[in-house]
């Protein structure tokens, strides 16, 4: 698929045209990763943060935010529920944070590992490349690290980096799969500032890097940073501005499958965030094969706010388990078991 192409279907408003772009992505993805929906537990183990990304709740500047770390009891008594489930995969996510230190992190990663068939993701942010060296060699199978945009320019504004090191998401990307890992990444779809043209160079850039898992939803701000506060990084000209929106979301969604036909690509919390009623639905119908229902305690959840209003704020572990269950059967898939990597096989768009 051209650049020319990608644009062309960013652009495209006809309905019956849309049509005909959700059902070529949804096939492909059946033939490329079947019917399976794979879902990844997610545990938000922290959310202290030293960056001050200008839309996440969870910047440091955000003195309002209650911060936690998760114990390692509590974390393994997510994992265990995770394991009770049939997930094949956890993932441990937090902010950017220094506490977690190393050695906590191998420790628990080995622990998972020698307790259980779970595959480990991590999404853990910028670290030093000793620590994803230490963490492979542990035993984590996958590394989530979005770079959100490929517009160096845009990407400055909005993640201002740290005092003592310049952020490089996409060389970091390049240590992560030199060491082994399944590679995932992506993009947040319609920030301030962000062109078409913008989009569809991210969208092609998630081809050339070849990602194993993609990850693109709607951006959402935290009322709270510059971004939530109607701060923008730059003017664009009327028509250029890239909708953060459901529609807009999915056509990314379906032409990173129709760009990486085997790619693992959830259908994300935010989409199901600003359509509450078949966000989930709509991004499964329209290329997504992953979906990544959470096990963070539900006293820590509301604490992990990057944006306001996230889906299934309240709800416990069950409870989020058993909905999602319902939702994948409901569109006539299943379930999917073990790990559910990347398959490594050619395939045409």
């Amino acid at each position: 698929m051209t650049r020319a192409e990608v644009l062309a279907w960013l652009r495209e408003e006809d309905p019956a045209r849309l049509k005909k772009l959700w059902g070529r992505a949804d096939r492909l993805r059946r033939r490329c990763v079947g019917d399976a929906v794979h879902r990844r537990g997610l545990i938000e183990i922290s959310n202290h943060c030293v960056r001050a990304c200008c839309y996440c709740g969870l910047r440091v500047a955000n003195s309002k935010l209650p911060r936690y770390r998760m114990s390692d009891d509590e974390i393994m008594a997510a994992v265990k529920q995770a394991v009770g489930f049939g997930y094949g995969t956890v993932v441990l996510q937090a902010g950017e944070d220094p506490g977690l230190r190393k050695d906590r992190i191998t420790g628990l990663v080995r622990r998972i590992k020698s307790e259980t068939p779970l595959a480990v993701t991590l999404s853990l942010g910028e670290r030093e490349p000793e620590e994803f060296c230490a963490w492979r060699e542990a035993g984590a199978d996958r590394y989530l690290l979005r770079f959100e945009t490929s517009d160096p320019e845009l990407f400055a504004k909005i993640h201002p980096s740290l005092p003592d090191k310049r952020s490089d998401r996409m060389a970091l990307l390049k240590v992560l799969g030199c060491l082994g890992y399944e590679v995932g990444s992506g993009v947040m779809v319609g920030i301030p500032g962000q062109t078409f043209g913008s989009l569809a160079h991210d969208l092609l850039a998630f081809q050339t890097m070849e990602l194993d898992m993609i990850g693109v939803g709607p951006f959402l701000p935290h009322p709270g940073t510059p971004l939530g506060s109607g701060w923008m990084p730059r003017a664009l000209r009327a028509g250029a501005q890239v909708p953060a929106t459901a529609e807009m979301t999915c056509k990314a969604i379906a032409l990173a499958r129709l760009l990486c036909p085997v790619a693992n690509i959830p259908s994300t919390t935010a989409l199901a965030t600003i359509e509450p009623e078949q966000g989930r639905e709509m991004g499964l119908r329209r290329g997504a094969n992953v979906v990544m229902p959470n096990l963070t305690p539900v006293r820590y959840r509301a604490a992990y706010e990057i944006y306001p209003n996230k889906a299934c704020i309240s709800e416990n572990a069950d409870a989020c388990h058993g909905c999602l269950d319902r939702r994948i059967r409901a569109l006539g898939r299943w379930p999917g078991t073990g790990p559910g990597g990347r398959k490594r096989v050619a395939s045409k768009s």
